[in-house]
């Protein structure tokens, strides 16, 4: 059983030279606003010392630890709505760059670094750290790899796990876990690294990572292709990295409903090509040598694209992407009635598209917003109400829209969360669709590292009486 993190705690830790504030709204919401959070105090430490003083401290005490990142995660991992109140864990003061190593092709960051400092500390030292949300300067690199977060470049570079070579974190006893290797092959038994990554802070808190730096392209080229379906989308895909040899660094799918949501939301767009049906944002990260205008001219198939655009100059690719990364704000202002973050196999992503929008139809009349990162298999599918009226109207209908949905995506042998993780909304998801022995094998994990179940309790696997 829980306790709450009393004043008599918070002075406690105040005593260790911990910053400790009282409860802050910026710190208790989430962005959709769905939930409000509850916590006995928000703990701000600065170094690794700190944090593990503060979890031996909730460990002795059974009192529940919620980690905060960016505050930018969209399934509720980030905070809690009932019960004991717990402490709020903030990495935000674990900001500093502690190294670059351009030879080496690796940094080593804490946690509180935002994505974006991460991406332009790369840049000054000449190299790419390729991980790129929409969110990269809210979203710190505790987060991003607590959650195995995705993005645009997946494709080409990997999720943020293929992106860390090693971690420094903290169980929840206060151990401190030093294993900020900069090596690429390391056979020393288990991976711990990568138990912590993905694990939504529910194992442990990680402090610190080292981080695989890249060569960034000589150029890059930025292209809208309209397409007739999102077969031809798959269809182009496949002929775009044949041709460009592992040189597609993003190929997103966009509808025709994302940009009337911006037509009629904002925030206002760029659209070179009008409204049509289907379109697929193209970049490809090109060696010295090789013209965009001539990458592009040997990916044209007639038959898969009825139109494109190619970026001149890079304020027009920056035109382009934003029009795509707008999307999820416009997605905000209209209000889901259901959000989802699903993946499937490539060659089945047509046939998801078909049978989903196919089975909502019957339950009622809604808008899809279909878009997303199809290079790497992940959509976001969003079902909206219709025009001139409001998601609460559609509230009775929300869980059957979700069901219709991840049950096709099961069908498909697909994953109900492909990139955003499980928090606390997908809970009931994950044991619903989850394989038995899998939630067995994280169950006896989870006990394993965190007896007490002080670790995020209650996000990824339900919280135990």
């Amino acid at each position: 059983m829980r306790n709450p993190a009393d004043q008599a705690f918070i002075e406690h830790l105040q005593g260790l030279g911990i910053d400790v504030i009282a409860p802050q709204p910026a710190y208790l919401e989430e962005p959709r606003g769905r939930y409000a959070g509850i916590a006995g105090g928000i703990a701000r430490p600065q170094t690794v010392e700190q944090v593990s003083q503060i979890l031996s401290a909730a460990h002795e005490r059974r009192i529940g630890v919620v980690p905060y990142g960016g505050g930018t995660g969209l399934v509720g991992g980030q905070l809690i709505t009932e019960g004991p109140e717990p402490l709020v864990l903030s990495l935000e003061k674990m900001n500093r760059v502690r190294s670059v190593d351009p030879v080496g092709n690796v940094m080593v960051v804490e946690a509180g670094v935002t994505l974006q400092d991460c991406r332009e500390a790369a840049e000054g030292a000449g190299r790419l750290f390729p991980l790129a949300l929409a969110s990269q300067g809210t979203a710190r690199i505790g987060g991003c790899l607590s959650t195995n977060a995705g993005g645009v470049n997946v494709l080409r570079y990997g999720n943020a796990r293929e992106l860390c070579l090693g971690i420094e974190a903290v169980s929840a006893d206060g151990t401190i876990l030093r294993s900020l290797k900069r090596l690429r092959k390391d056979n020393t038994g288990y991976d711990l690294r990568g138990l912590m990554i993905g694990a939504e802070g529910t194992l442990g808190i990680i402090t610190a990572a080292s981080l695989r730096l890249m060569a960034p392209p000589a150029q890059t080229g930025v292209a809208l292709m309209a397409v007739p379906s999102p077969a031809a989308a798959l269809a182009l895909l496949a002929r775009a990295e044949g041709q460009m040899a592992g040189n597609v660094t993003a190929f997103e799918l966009i509808s025709r409903q994302g940009l009337e949501f911006l037509a009629e939301v904002g925030p206002e767009s760029v659209m070179p090509l009008g409204q049509p049906e289907w379109m697929v944002l193209i970049e490809l990260g090109l060696p010295a040598g090789i013209e965009a205008e001539a990458a592009f001219a040997e990916i044209y198939d007639e038959d898969l694209v009825l139109d494109a655009v190619i970026a001149q100059s890079g304020a027009q690719a920056q035109a382009i992407w934003a029009m795509r990364e707008s999307l999820p704000l416009a997605n905000k202002r209209i209000g889901s009635i259901s959000s989802h973050d699903i993946s499937v196999p490539l060659a089945d992503l047509p046939e998801f598209i078909t049978r989903a929008t196919a089975a909502l139809a019957e339950l009622g009349t809604f808008r899809i917003n279909c878009f997303g990162h199809v290079g790497d298999g992940n959509l976001h599918f969003n079902v909206f109400p219709p025009a001139g009226r409001s998601k609460g109207e559609f509230d009775d209908l929300r869980g059957a829209i979700k069901a219709c949905v991840h049950e096709i995506v099961v069908a498909l042998e697909g994953s109900v969360s492909a990139e955003h993780g499980i928090g606390r909304l997908k809970v009931e998801d994950l044991e619903r669709f989850g394989d038995p022995s899998k939630l067995a094998m994280m169950r006896a994990i989870k006990t394993a590292l965190d007896p007490h179940g002080i670790m995020n309790p209650g996000a990824v696997l339900r919280e135990r009486p």
